[in-house]
């Protein structure tokens, strides 16, 4: 089923909705992020990943100062349409420590 960007819920968590970005071709989940409609719209608009930074409060481009863009190839909704998917081709590492994934800490027993 085809989703528009008015069919998100953005109203249930305060404008935002999670987007997991994920790699298109391994399908390793690079990230977790937020959006907004004003960042969903930018995404699908440039072909970038775009999202909405909780400590910035600001809008921002994966890759905008480190040159680590993500190219979207698709972008996928959930069922209740609160939560998003960006599969990505990532010119570099996700995570702003250097690391290609965000999730790369094991958390102890």
């Amino acid at each position: 089923m085809k989703k528009l960007i008015d069919d998100i819920d953005f109203a249930k968590s305060d404008g935002l909705v999670p987007v997991i970005v994920q790699d298109a071709n391994t399908k390793d989940v690079l990230t977790l992020a937020y959006t907004n409609k004003e960042s969903l719209e930018l995404t699908k608009k440039t072909g970038n990943s775009w999202f909405w930074s909780r400590s910035r409060n600001k809008l921002w481009m994966k890759g905008e100062e480190s040159g680590n863009t993500q190219k979207i190839k698709e972008i996928l909704v959930d069922c209740d349409s609160d939560a998003i998917i960006y599969l990505v081709e990532p010119s570099g590492p996700a995570c702003h420590t250097g690391e290609r994934v965000c999730f790369h800490n094991n958390l102890e027993k």
